[in-house]
């Protein structure tokens, strides 16, 4: 977490609750996992869901389901007819995210996809409207390359923790992080602006033509 506690918690009082589904993940997710944190708040959740909200997506691509709640966020925003496929390297992981999406009502219109994403992503057609990165982070420059192939004329990548270099010990994740944000800016091709929320989100989107 980037902001100052007194900070986030004001702004986590002053942003609409997580619904009853979500809370239920959240409250199983901390129980069954080792590294809850793994997991995005309801902040970030909720600016997804926002984001699915304004955007009105056909169709939703993530990479990295975890134990479900971020796909779950999106899923109580999209309109009818949008479908997420999500991607998950973790067995374990992606059970929990198959129990808690098959007890809530998005059953049918979201698909976890077990195994290494960029095999997955090699399989995949667009378009994709948005696009939710939150997984490995030295592959972070591979993810993007994979899927701007993939996303619509005027589709949005989403990057999760794009600040993470200034908050983690782990110095492979630091340098993936910083060299990530580095490729973006380094592109005439991209627009993207990184927004202080939790540890950093990256919003991308394709230069106007």
């Amino acid at each position: 977490m980037i902001v100052r506690p007194k900070i986030e918690q004001y702004a986590e009082e002053h942003t609409s609750p997580p619904s009853a589904l979500l809370a239920k993940v959240a409250a199983a997710t901390a129980s069954a996992t080792d590294r809850p944190e793994m997991m995005i708040g309801a902040i970030e959740g909720g600016l997804l869901a926002m984001l699915v909200a304004m955007q009105r997506p056909r169709r939703i691509l993530e990479i990295g389901t975890f134990t479900g709640y971020s796909a779950l966020s999106m899923a109580e925003a999209m309109p009818a007819g949008c479908r997420i496929v999500t991607l998950e390297a973790d067995a374990f992981h992606a059970s929990l995210a198959r129990r808690h999406i098959a007890a809530s009502p998005y059953a049918d219109r979201i698909e976890v996809r077990e195994g290494p994403a960029l095999d997955t992503l090699s399989e995949l057609a667009g378009p994709f409207d948005l696009v939710f990165i939150d997984a490995d982070k030295p592959s972070y420059v591979r993810f993007l390359g994979a899927v701007l192939p993939l996303l619509g004329e005027r589709g949005i990548v989403a990057v999760d923790n794009a600040l993470h270099f200034a908050i983690t010990a782990d110095a492979e994740d630091a340098a993936a992080i910083e060299a990530f944000n580095a490729h973006d800016a380094s592109r005439a091709d991209l627009i993207q602006v990184l927004l202080t929320v939790r540890a950093g989100l990256m919003l991308i989107r394709r230069a106007c033509s």
